[in-house]
Formats: structure tokens, C-alpha cells, sequence
């Protein structure tokens, strides 16, 4: 997974656990708001992302989500 996120994906998803634990150091209740609230944005990207594939033919190429298509 880490070689399809690329360099700039892998930076990114560095920052964004390092902002999580300097928030995590004051507060580990937002902190946890936080996590959660980034991890529901994925899940709906990733939701959003296989739906759009898988109106192409695609579905199978996001692992699971989006619908099933013509078989």
C-alpha cells in the first residue's frame, strides 16, 4: 500500500499522525474526535472512490465498497 501512497501520500500521512499526537499531548479526548472524524473522511472518500469505479467497471480495484456491477 505504502508504494501506491507515493512520497508525497507517505509525508502526509506522517503530518497527519504528528498533528493527532501534539493534539494527543493537551487533550486525548480531541484528539480521538479528531482521529475519528479523519478516519470517517476516508472511509467516505474510499466509499465514494469504488461507487465512481465501479459505474465504470472498475469495482474490483478498491477492495471491497461501491457496488457490483455488471457480471
Amino acid at each position: 500500500m505504502l508504494d501506491k501512497l507515493g512520497a508525497k501520500g507517505i509525508v502526509g500521512v506522517l503530518l497527519l499522525l504528528g498533528g493527532i499526537a501534539v493534539i494527543a499531548l493537551q487533550n486525548l479526548v480531541i484528539a480521538a474526535g479528531i482521529g475519528l472524524v479523519v478516519l470517517g473522511f476516508v472511509l467516505t472518500a474510499w466509499g465514494l472512490v469504488s461507487g465512481l469505479m465501479a459505474s465504470f467497471g472498475l469495482g474490483g480495484m478498491m477492495g471491497g465498497g461501491g457496488g457490483g456491477g455488471f457480471q
